[in-house]
Protein backbone atom coordinates (compact mmCIF):
# COMPACT_ATOMS: atom_id res chain seq x y z
CA UNK A 1 0.00 0.00 0.00
CA UNK A 2 1.38 3.24 -0.96
CA UNK A 3 2.24 5.44 1.70
CA UNK A 4 0.17 8.13 0.96
CA UNK A 5 -3.23 6.08 1.06
CA UNK A 6 -1.91 4.28 4.42
CA UNK A 7 -1.43 7.73 6.10
CA UNK A 8 -5.23 8.60 4.82
CA UNK A 9 -6.68 5.44 6.44
CA UNK A 10 -4.93 6.63 9.91
CA UNK A 11 -6.50 10.17 9.28
CA UNK A 12 -9.72 8.73 8.88
CA UNK A 13 -9.31 6.19 11.37
CA UNK A 14 -8.35 8.63 14.15
CA UNK A 15 -11.13 11.14 13.21
CA UNK A 16 -13.68 8.36 13.03
CA UNK A 17 -11.92 6.99 16.53
CA UNK A 18 -12.76 10.74 18.06
CA UNK A 19 -16.43 11.39 16.65
CA UNK A 20 -17.20 8.09 17.92
CA UNK A 21 -15.57 8.43 21.58
CA UNK A 22 -16.68 11.58 22.14
CA UNK A 23 -20.68 10.25 21.28
CA UNK A 24 -19.87 7.32 23.78
CA UNK A 25 -18.44 9.55 26.58
CA UNK A 26 -21.93 11.52 26.52
CA UNK A 27 -23.39 7.97 26.76
CA UNK A 28 -20.92 7.34 29.84
CA UNK A 29 -21.76 10.82 31.45
CA UNK A 30 -25.52 9.94 31.53
CA UNK A 31 -25.44 6.57 33.16
CA UNK A 32 -22.89 7.37 35.45
CA UNK A 33 -24.56 10.26 36.81
CA UNK A 34 -28.28 9.15 36.58
CA UNK A 35 -27.70 5.49 35.76
CA UNK A 36 -30.09 5.82 32.35
CA UNK A 37 -29.51 5.30 29.27
CA UNK A 38 -30.70 8.88 27.16
CA UNK A 39 -31.36 7.27 23.94
CA UNK A 40 -32.17 10.77 22.19
CA UNK A 41 -28.66 11.77 22.76
CA UNK A 42 -27.85 10.70 18.85
CA UNK A 43 -30.85 12.70 17.52
CA UNK A 44 -29.27 15.75 20.09
CA UNK A 45 -26.25 15.30 17.96
CA UNK A 46 -27.75 16.07 14.59
CA UNK A 47 -29.59 18.70 16.41
CA UNK A 48 -25.99 20.19 17.39
CA UNK A 49 -25.25 19.48 13.38
CA UNK A 50 -27.96 21.77 12.14
CA UNK A 51 -27.51 24.38 14.64
CA UNK A 52 -24.26 24.71 13.90
CA UNK A 53 -25.09 24.92 9.66
CA UNK A 54 -27.67 27.44 10.91
CA UNK A 55 -24.93 29.58 12.71
CA UNK A 56 -22.73 29.66 9.57
CA UNK A 57 -25.64 30.88 7.36
CA UNK A 58 -26.53 33.53 9.85
CA UNK A 59 -23.28 34.76 10.20
CA UNK A 60 -22.29 34.79 6.60
CA UNK A 61 -25.56 36.84 5.94
CA UNK A 62 -24.54 38.91 8.07
CA UNK A 63 -20.82 39.27 6.77
CA UNK A 64 -19.24 37.59 8.49
CA UNK A 65 -15.96 35.19 7.74
CA UNK A 66 -13.22 32.99 9.03
CA UNK A 67 -13.05 32.85 12.77
CA UNK A 68 -16.49 34.80 12.67
CA UNK A 69 -18.23 31.74 10.90
CA UNK A 70 -16.46 28.87 13.53
CA UNK A 71 -17.79 30.90 16.51
CA UNK A 72 -21.32 31.15 15.21
CA UNK A 73 -20.94 27.58 14.50
CA UNK A 74 -20.00 26.28 17.58
CA UNK A 75 -21.80 29.16 19.84
CA UNK A 76 -25.10 28.26 18.08
CA UNK A 77 -24.70 24.80 18.46
CA UNK A 78 -23.66 24.07 22.26
CA UNK A 79 -26.72 26.87 22.82
CA UNK A 80 -29.03 24.26 21.02
CA UNK A 81 -27.63 21.26 22.37
CA UNK A 82 -26.99 22.96 25.96
CA UNK A 83 -30.58 23.79 26.29
CA UNK A 84 -32.19 20.64 25.05
CA UNK A 85 -30.06 18.48 27.12
CA UNK A 86 -30.99 20.68 30.31
CA UNK A 87 -34.69 20.71 29.43
CA UNK A 88 -34.48 16.64 28.81
CA UNK A 89 -32.74 16.14 31.86
CA UNK A 90 -35.32 18.50 34.21
CA UNK A 91 -38.23 17.81 32.96
CA UNK A 92 -38.06 14.23 31.74
CA UNK A 93 -35.44 12.16 33.70
CA UNK A 94 -35.23 13.92 36.94
CA UNK A 95 -39.43 13.14 37.26
CA UNK A 96 -39.17 9.52 36.11
CA UNK A 97 -36.38 9.04 39.13
CA UNK A 98 -37.89 6.46 40.84
CA UNK A 99 -39.82 4.67 37.97
CA UNK A 100 -39.31 1.97 36.09
CA UNK A 101 -35.69 2.22 34.07
CA UNK A 102 -38.42 0.90 30.71
CA UNK A 103 -39.86 4.24 31.10
CA UNK A 104 -36.60 6.58 30.98
CA UNK A 105 -35.88 4.67 27.63
CA UNK A 106 -38.65 5.44 26.29
CA UNK A 107 -39.54 8.38 26.85
CA UNK A 108 -35.84 9.40 25.51
CA UNK A 109 -36.17 7.23 22.94
CA UNK A 110 -39.60 9.28 21.83
CA UNK A 111 -37.57 12.84 22.53
CA UNK A 112 -35.10 11.44 19.86
CA UNK A 113 -38.22 10.41 17.64
CA UNK A 114 -39.34 13.37 17.67
CA UNK A 115 -36.54 15.95 17.38
CA UNK A 116 -35.40 14.01 14.61
CA UNK A 117 -38.87 14.39 12.70
CA UNK A 118 -38.80 17.98 13.46
CA UNK A 119 -35.58 18.57 11.98
CA UNK A 120 -36.78 16.27 8.75
CA UNK A 121 -40.06 18.56 8.36
CA UNK A 122 -38.98 21.76 9.60
CA UNK A 123 -35.65 22.27 8.26
CA UNK A 124 -35.84 23.29 4.14
CA UNK A 125 -34.81 19.97 2.41
CA UNK A 126 -35.14 18.34 5.60
CA UNK A 127 -35.68 15.06 4.40
CA UNK A 128 -31.97 15.37 2.01
CA UNK A 129 -28.47 15.66 2.79
CA UNK A 130 -27.63 19.26 3.53
CA UNK A 131 -24.34 21.04 2.40
CA UNK A 132 -21.84 21.60 5.14
CA UNK A 133 -19.75 24.47 4.03
CA UNK A 134 -16.23 23.92 5.39
CA UNK A 135 -15.10 27.03 7.21
CA UNK A 136 -11.90 25.78 9.02
CA UNK A 137 -9.08 26.13 6.57
CA UNK A 138 -8.53 23.33 4.48
CA UNK A 139 -5.35 23.49 2.43
CA UNK A 140 -2.90 20.63 2.02
CA UNK A 141 -0.19 20.14 4.11
CA UNK A 142 2.91 17.98 3.02
CA UNK A 143 3.73 15.25 5.85
CA UNK A 144 6.38 12.47 5.01
CA UNK A 145 5.94 12.57 1.62
CA UNK A 146 2.08 12.00 2.76
CA UNK A 147 -0.11 14.95 2.78
CA UNK A 148 -2.96 15.93 5.73
CA UNK A 149 -5.71 18.80 5.18
CA UNK A 150 -5.54 21.41 7.50
CA UNK A 151 -9.03 21.47 8.26
CA UNK A 152 -8.28 17.31 9.47
CA UNK A 153 -5.23 18.11 12.10
CA UNK A 154 -7.58 21.60 14.00
CA UNK A 155 -10.59 19.06 14.37
CA UNK A 156 -8.44 16.06 15.94
CA UNK A 157 -6.76 18.27 18.33
CA UNK A 158 -10.21 20.11 18.97
CA UNK A 159 -11.32 16.58 19.17
CA UNK A 160 -8.58 15.70 21.71
CA UNK A 161 -8.77 18.89 23.38
CA UNK A 162 -12.60 17.91 24.45
CA UNK A 163 -11.88 14.72 26.01
CA UNK A 164 -8.69 15.61 27.54
CA UNK A 165 -11.09 19.00 28.86
CA UNK A 166 -14.21 16.76 30.28
CA UNK A 167 -11.41 14.27 31.77
CA UNK A 168 -9.99 17.81 33.41
CA UNK A 169 -12.94 18.75 34.51
CA UNK A 170 -14.77 15.50 35.93
CA UNK A 171 -11.69 14.64 38.24
CA UNK A 172 -9.91 18.04 38.80
CA UNK A 173 -12.84 20.72 39.59
CA UNK A 174 -15.36 21.11 42.28
CA UNK A 175 -18.03 20.68 39.69
CA UNK A 176 -16.21 17.20 38.58
CA UNK A 177 -15.97 16.20 42.57
CA UNK A 178 -20.14 16.73 42.79
CA UNK A 179 -20.42 14.54 39.76
CA UNK A 180 -18.11 11.87 40.89
CA UNK A 181 -20.03 11.90 44.37
CA UNK A 182 -23.45 11.96 42.75
CA UNK A 183 -22.14 9.24 40.58
CA UNK A 184 -21.17 6.75 43.44
CA UNK A 185 -23.20 7.36 46.05
CA UNK A 186 -26.62 10.06 45.46
CA UNK A 187 -27.65 9.70 49.41
CA UNK A 188 -24.46 10.75 50.75
CA UNK A 189 -23.98 13.06 48.25
CA UNK A 190 -27.31 14.50 49.17
CA UNK A 191 -26.42 15.05 52.84
CA UNK A 192 -22.90 16.74 52.21
CA UNK A 193 -25.03 19.51 50.64
CA UNK A 194 -24.59 18.65 46.95
CA UNK A 195 -27.17 19.78 44.53
CA UNK A 196 -28.16 16.70 43.31
CA UNK A 197 -30.38 18.36 40.51
CA UNK A 198 -28.03 20.93 39.51
CA UNK A 199 -25.23 18.03 39.28
CA UNK A 200 -27.90 16.53 36.28
CA UNK A 201 -28.86 19.12 34.85
CA UNK A 202 -25.41 20.00 34.39
CA UNK A 203 -24.56 16.74 33.28
CA UNK A 204 -26.99 17.09 30.66
CA UNK A 205 -25.71 19.80 29.43
CA UNK A 206 -22.11 18.99 29.43
CA UNK A 207 -22.99 15.52 27.37
CA UNK A 208 -25.57 17.32 25.18
CA UNK A 209 -22.54 19.87 24.29
CA UNK A 210 -20.11 17.15 23.95
CA UNK A 211 -23.35 15.92 20.81
CA UNK A 212 -23.03 19.23 19.63
CA UNK A 213 -19.37 18.90 18.91
CA UNK A 214 -19.56 15.36 17.55
CA UNK A 215 -22.31 16.62 15.40
CA UNK A 216 -20.11 19.58 13.87
CA UNK A 217 -16.64 17.16 13.44
CA UNK A 218 -19.23 14.64 11.21
CA UNK A 219 -20.47 17.22 9.15
CA UNK A 220 -17.42 18.71 8.52
CA UNK A 221 -15.68 15.70 8.02
CA UNK A 222 -18.67 14.59 5.42
CA UNK A 223 -19.30 17.78 4.52
CA UNK A 224 -23.31 17.53 4.95
CA UNK A 225 -25.29 16.49 7.30
CA UNK A 226 -28.65 15.02 7.59
CA UNK A 227 -32.20 14.73 9.69
CA UNK A 228 -31.49 10.77 10.45
CA UNK A 229 -27.63 11.03 10.76
CA UNK A 230 -28.13 10.52 14.81
CA UNK A 231 -29.50 7.49 14.54
CA UNK A 232 -26.37 5.28 13.33
CA UNK A 233 -24.02 7.65 14.97
CA UNK A 234 -25.69 7.03 18.33
CA UNK A 235 -26.12 3.01 17.98
CA UNK A 236 -22.14 3.13 17.52
CA UNK A 237 -21.49 5.54 20.16
CA UNK A 238 -23.63 3.67 22.85
CA UNK A 239 -22.24 -0.06 21.51
CA UNK A 240 -18.41 1.90 22.01
CA UNK A 241 -19.24 2.86 25.47
CA UNK A 242 -20.82 -0.70 26.89
CA UNK A 243 -17.81 -2.59 25.44
CA UNK A 244 -15.46 -0.11 26.87
CA UNK A 245 -17.29 -0.05 30.10
CA UNK A 246 -20.60 1.65 29.97
CA UNK A 247 -19.91 4.50 32.90
CA UNK A 248 -16.30 4.99 32.44
CA UNK A 249 -14.88 7.76 30.75
CA UNK A 250 -11.63 5.98 29.22
CA UNK A 251 -13.46 3.29 28.65
CA UNK A 252 -15.81 5.11 25.99
CA UNK A 253 -13.02 6.88 24.08
CA UNK A 254 -11.40 2.81 23.92
CA UNK A 255 -14.33 1.66 22.59
CA UNK A 256 -15.04 4.29 20.31
CA UNK A 257 -11.09 3.89 19.02
CA UNK A 258 -11.82 0.16 19.00
CA UNK A 259 -14.74 0.22 16.83
CA UNK A 260 -12.95 2.92 14.29
CA UNK A 261 -10.33 0.58 13.89
CA UNK A 262 -12.43 -2.64 13.30
CA UNK A 263 -14.07 -0.47 10.38
CA UNK A 264 -10.83 0.64 9.41
CA UNK A 265 -9.34 -3.07 9.12
CA UNK A 266 -12.32 -4.28 7.44
CA UNK A 267 -11.63 -1.59 4.51
CA UNK A 268 -7.96 -1.95 4.32
CA UNK A 269 -7.39 -5.60 5.26
CA UNK A 270 -10.21 -7.77 4.68
CA UNK A 271 -11.86 -8.97 1.40
CA UNK A 272 -15.36 -7.56 1.96
CA UNK A 273 -16.45 -4.56 -0.18
CA UNK A 274 -16.06 -1.45 2.40
CA UNK A 275 -19.86 -1.52 2.65
CA UNK A 276 -19.80 -4.15 5.23
CA UNK A 277 -17.17 -2.84 7.43
CA UNK A 278 -20.16 -2.17 10.05
CA UNK A 279 -21.47 -5.72 9.71
CA UNK A 280 -17.84 -6.36 10.76
CA UNK A 281 -17.20 -3.95 13.02
CA UNK A 282 -20.98 -4.75 15.09
CA UNK A 283 -20.42 -8.53 14.91
CA UNK A 284 -16.82 -8.04 16.17
CA UNK A 285 -17.84 -5.63 18.99
CA UNK A 286 -21.06 -8.58 20.06
CA UNK A 287 -18.02 -10.84 20.62
CA UNK A 288 -16.35 -8.58 22.90
CA UNK A 289 -19.26 -7.97 24.69
CA UNK A 290 -20.70 -11.89 25.20
CA UNK A 291 -16.48 -12.36 26.88
CA UNK A 292 -16.87 -9.29 28.79
CA UNK A 293 -19.98 -8.29 29.48
CA UNK A 294 -19.30 -5.58 31.89
CA UNK A 295 -17.03 -3.91 29.33
CA UNK A 296 -13.26 -3.80 28.48
CA UNK A 297 -11.93 -1.69 31.67
CA UNK A 298 -14.38 -3.66 34.94
CA UNK A 299 -12.75 -1.60 37.48
CA UNK A 300 -14.18 0.88 36.44
CA UNK A 301 -17.82 0.06 35.98
CA UNK A 302 -18.08 0.75 39.85
CA UNK A 303 -16.86 4.21 39.71
CA UNK A 304 -18.71 4.90 36.68
CA UNK A 305 -17.23 8.03 36.11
Amino acid sequence: MELSFAFQYLVNFLMLGLIYSIVAVGFSLYFGVVDVVQFAHGDVLTLGGYAGLAGILLATAAGASGLGLVLAMVGLAVIATGAAGALIGRYLVLPLRQAPHINVLLITLMTGTAIREALRLFVPGGSNPNPFPMVLPDRLIGLAGASIRMSSIIMLVVGAAAIAGTYFLLNHTRLGLAVRGVAQDEETARFMGINFKRVVILTFVLGSSLGALAGIMSGLYYRQVIYNMGVMLGVIGFCCAVVGGLGSLLGAVIGGFLFAGLQTFATVALPIPSAYKDVFAFTMMIFIIAIRPTGLLRERFQERV
